[in-house]
């Protein structure tokens, strides 16, 4: 780590002194990684997804923002090719164009791994001959792969390969693509932490509503193993939004469907299971939903307590006899 250190220092010089950034700022994390950006054609949903042997991976090299695009900084990153590619892109540049201005204005580009892609698609990469080898990329239809620091140089191909032959959703096919950067011997150091981000084709104004997915592991053993749970509990718990919208709008079939696909992909979770049964006895199917309830209150008893509190406010009926059968099944 000390090479490392001394290269950052080197770097941090030659760039403040040509005035990338000022002499205040951080100095630069050596993120060697591999990394892919994506838009799905069919949707337009935007995302990225990386994984390294460097902590928290997830709060420097992934960015993305609805409608405009996404970016992976890495190698001896600089956070702001994130910050201000979208900047630009969100101003009208092409990723393209947004990538070839930045590097244009950064002296140590050489040592850069970035690639950017926008909302309609325009995809470029850039790999610095400094950076430490194998090293490459590949800029593929509506996406591009990239990796640094890594066992063997078929770590991009076989990236490359997987998302193209992969099937489902951009979370699907973007995890497809790491674990077989995984598979091919990935970072040469090992593996530590990963990130996935997927955003809305188009902004509604409210950033918090526009992220699909929005997912860190900052310290694992098998980074892609819990991130893939990570997915598959954010999937559950977006049914379990729009059900709960669906109550809001006084839908009972609709937060019942919901409901049961969240608990579907996550059987063991109380909490889908619960509002799964609360949604039953507001369609007047109670007998369906009793079982569901028992199965809840014998994993959590605090969860009987719940039960006549969220009948005062208006989520089940508020019906003495009704709650008293609901949490009489809890001793059963």
């Amino acid at each position: 780590m000390k090479w490392q250190q001394a290269t950052a220092r080197i770097i941090v010089s030659a760039v403040v002194a040509a005035g990338w950034v000022t002499a205040k700022a951080e100095p630069l994390r050596p993120v060697h990684t591999f990394s892919i950006v994506a838009r799905d054609p069919a949707t337009g949903e935007i995302g990225v997804a990386v994984q390294s042997h460097w902590f928290s991976v997830g709060s420097v090299v992934p960015w993305a923002e609805a409608g405009v695009g996404a970016v992976a900084t890495q190698s001896f990153v600089d956070p702001r090719y994130g910050r201000d590619g979208l900047a630009l892109m969100r101003s009208g540049k092409s990723a393209p164009e947004a990538l070839k201005q930045l590097l244009a204005r950064d002296p140590a580009s050489d040592v850069r791994q970035v690639a950017m892609i926008d909302a309609q698609g325009r995809v470029d990469a850039w790999t610095g001959a400094k950076d430490i080898p194998a090293a490459g990329h590949i800029v593929g239809t509506n996406y591009s792969v990239q990796a640094n620091l890594m066992l063997n140089a078929t770590i991009w191909p076989a990236m490359s390969t997987a998302f193209e032959s992969a099937r489902g959703d951009l979370a699907d096919r973007m995890l497809a693509a790491l674990d077989a950067a995984q598979r091919a011997g990935g970072d040469i150091r090992g593996r530590q932490s990963a990130a996935l981000i997927v955003v809305k084709a188009t902004s509604s104004g409210d950033a918090w509503a526009d992220r699909i997915f929005d997912l860190r592991v900052d310290d694992a053993a098998e980074p892609l193993k819990e991130l893939r749970r990570l997915v598959t509990l954010q999937r559950a718990y977006n049914h379990m939004n729009a059900g709960d919208l669906a109550v809001e709008k006084k839908d009972a079939a609709g937060a019942l469907r919901e409901y049961g696909a969240a608990e579907r992909l996550v059987p063991s979770s109380a909490e889908m299971v619960y509002w799964h049964a609360v949604a039953l006895v507001n369609m007047h199917r109670v007998d369906e939903a009793l079982p569901l309830f028992r199965k809840v209150f014998a994993i959590n008893r605090n969860w009987v307590t719940l039960t006549p509190r969220i009948a005062t406010v208006g989520l089940l009926p508020n019906d003495p006899k009704l709650i008293a059968r609901i949490v009489g099944v809890a001793g059963k």
